[in-house]
């Protein structure tokens, strides 16, 4: 995809301007490259002066700390290069309206955007999504030096593409039965119309748009030759990846085993009910798909270490984005206006569960996550069917065994 009008400043770090400074000098560096511009047409991206230096090795990159023993990459492949986006930029665009700055300072990455984002999109509202894409005032902070801990925390929020636009894999929609069970609907599936783009993505009601799996207009808009093309920058600091050959394969699988569930509805108006019990998985349903250890090169966040840096992958398959990280999820990371990514919603070791926050980490309602888990002692495992969720997560959300 042609740069049009777009204009690249990058490593601002070390300017001390307020966000709305940063994004109005940018935008009047993008109106003197245009109208600079003999021929009136499309501007080219323009580099900054000779005394800006712009990140381009992976190498530079934050390593990941005690990084886990992950399956091997393929012999071919190495981390990738050439990335300018691991250090301060910002990025206008005036075909789409994009805006976003990017200010690494000291221990911290912060992402200040519009949420629009610089490709073109679908139409909305449509038949399966009646929102309308408005710009944003959203803003996140993200650690560059990420530590591994190899204990899976579910987050709703994912990561933030280098572009602005968040990616947020799972739905709000749900098929609820009167027996208990909870089944997450899936974005991307051939039952329920959510009103995708081509690009993998649709609206929020508050207008905000978003990803749910990888854009290919992003990917080209961001890649430089190599396999692995930097997609964007996940809440716990890892960085997120696309790979253009295929190359790394994840380890989900569809179970095996029917579905449960009698007198089930739909979330979605007008509340139509659902057969549900002795129906197989393939693929509707978040809980139709498990983790097989060992089945894929990805771990069960869609994680794997490449030489000494450990990373995220995003897939053409299920689960296409991780729906959980590895690394330490500081408060207020998973996403603006909320904290959807904290590791320990219990305020006291020993106390019990905020399942107002547990519940909020895996997007459903408290009423929800209670029904699942049942009466004292809870029922982790059934639990973690039900919500279709991994159970070393929904353990780690709740604090059980």
């Amino acid at each position: 995809m042609p740069p049009s009008y777009r204009v690249w400043i990058l490593s601002l770090a070390g300017l001390s301007m307020n966000r709305f400074a940063i994004l109005t000098a940018a935008t009047m560096a993008m109106t003197i490259v245009a109208a600079c511009s003999s021929d009136g047409g499309t501007t080219t991206a323009t580099q900054a002066p000779a005394t800006t230096t712009a990140t381009t090795a992976l190498a530079a990159a934050p390593a990941a700390a005690a990084a886990p023993a992950a399956p091997a990459a393929p012999a071919a492949e190495a981390p990738a290069t050439g990335s300018e986006y691991l250090g301060s930029y910002t990025l206008v665009d005036k075909e789409f309206g994009t805006m976003v700055t990017v200010i690494v300072d000291g221990s911290i990455r912060t992402i200040v955007s519009n949420a629009l984002p610089d490709h073109a999109t679908g139409d909305f509202p449509n038949s399966g999504n009646p929102n309308t894409i408005s710009e944003q005032d959203v803003s996140y902070e993200f650690i560059i030096e990420p530590i591994y801990t190899g204990s899976a925390t579910g987050v709703r929020t994912t990561g933030v593409a280098v572009n602005g636009v968040k990616f947020e894999p799972g739905t709000a929609e749900t098929v609820t039965c009167a027996t208990g069970e909870t089944f997450r609907v899936e974005a991307f599936q051939d039952i329920y119309n959510l009103g995708f783009d081509f690009n993998n993505a649709h609206v929020q009601p508050t207008g905000e748009y978003h990803y749910h799996g990888v854009s290919q207009l992003l990917v080209e808009a961001y890649e430089h030759g190599d396999d692995l093309v930097l997609v964007g920058f996940a809440a716990d600091g890892f960085l997120m990846y696309y790979s253009k050959s295929g190359a790394y394969e994840s380890g989900y699988e569809l179970a095996t085993a029917d579905r449960t569930g009698t007198d089930c509805v739909l979330s979605l108006p007008p509340g139509n009910a659902v057969d549900i019990g002795g129906t197989s998985p393939d693929g509707t349903y978040t809980s139709d798909w498990v983790y097989n250890e060992g089945s894929g090169e990805l771990d069960s966040c869609n994680g794997i270490t490449i030489g000494d840096e450990y990373l995220y992958v995003i897939t053409d398959d299920y689960p296409y984005v991780g729906r959980c990280l590895n690394g330490e999820v500081s408060a207020g990371a998973g996403g603006p206006g909320r904290n959807p990514g904290t590791a320990g919603p219990s305020d006291s070791p020993g106390g019990p569960p905020n399942l107002t926050l547990a519940a909020e980490a895996l997007g459903v309602t408290v009423a929800e996550l209670r029904a699942a888990l049942g009466p004292p002692p809870p029922d982790i495992a059934g639990a973690a069917a039900t919500l279709g969720v991994d159970i070393k997560v929904l353990r780690e959300l709740i604090g059980g065994p």
